[in-house]
């Protein structure tokens, strides 16, 4: 299968070559994120790994679209593009914060039938599903959103002080957080593959215990897999991180 026939219209991106029979890593992004955010990923893993980043609507080149606020209503559109690639290929889906919820959301309608169900499903820097909450507060006004996303780490001082570059992150961010304000998992909702869960040692919205409860949504094997950082300890972790999904996928370096 060839590397185009995975870049389905604006939903996938593919940032890096990779060999024909690599198996394929499904990135999903978190609140406010983009695609973009798993080219260093991409690189790291290339060739042995092929990563297709998710590409929300609401963001960037797709600004002009209104985004998803609903996380399952967001999974089944991800899941619709998947279902539509040739099967064969080997693939695992990668989850980062709200990107983790996606994903196993994802992961579920795919086992239901509707896709490729993945060999693997890393979620990263995010509660188990049952633990998902928002305070209230977060979406009370624009500023606030954006304190929250600051405190995290995911922007600057800079996109708070620019009106322009709010303009351009505000509505993805709203429409994120309005989702996973509203997200309530099926109760009782297992996967049936392996679930690897990664998370920073002072991430001030995960704790490694929130983390480790992923393997309650697995009727699989699990692991869980702590690093050194914060809510966005994959950026300076990288290689740890591309280590632990070849590791998971069983691929070389």
């Amino acid at each position: 299968m060839t590397a185009a026939a995975w870049v389905r219209g604006d939903w996938l991106r593919e940032y890096a070559p990779a060999a024909p029979d690599a198996p394929c890593l499904v990135a999903f992004p978190h609140a406010g994120g983009s695609a973009g955010f798993f080219v260093p990923l991409a690189r790291a893993l290339a060739p042995a790994v092929r990563v297709l980043a998710v590409q929300y609507p609401g963001r960037l080149d797709r600004r002009r679209e209104p985004a998803v606020e609903d996380v399952r209503a967001l999974a089944r559109r991800v899941a619709e593009v998947i279902a539509g690639e040739p099967d064969g290929a080997r693939t695992a889906f990668f989850g980062h914060s709200m990107g983790s919820l996606v994903a196993f959301e994802t992961a579920l309608l795919a086992e239901r039938g509707l896709g490729t169900p993945p060999e693997r499903l890393f979620v990263s820097g995010g509660r188990a599903p049952a633990l998902t909450r928002v305070d209230p507060a977060i979406l009370r006004d624009d500023r606030s959103l954006l304190e929250e996303v600051l405190f995290l780490g995911g922007t600057s001082r800079q996109v708070l002080e620019s009106p322009d570059l709010r303009e351009l992150v505000l509505p993805a961010l709203r429409g994120d957080y309005r989702a996973l304000r509203a997200y309530l998992p099926e109760p009782g909702a297992r996967v049936r593959c392996p679930i690897t869960a990664l998370v920073g040692d002072r991430d001030p919205r995960v704790t490694i215990a929130q983390a480790d409860r992923w393997r309650e949504h697995t009727t699989g094997p699990f692991r869980l897999t702590v690093l050194p950082g914060d809510h966005f300890y994959l950026t300076r972790r990288l290689e740890d991180v591309a280590e632990t999904v070849r590791r998971g996928l069983a691929v070389p370096v």
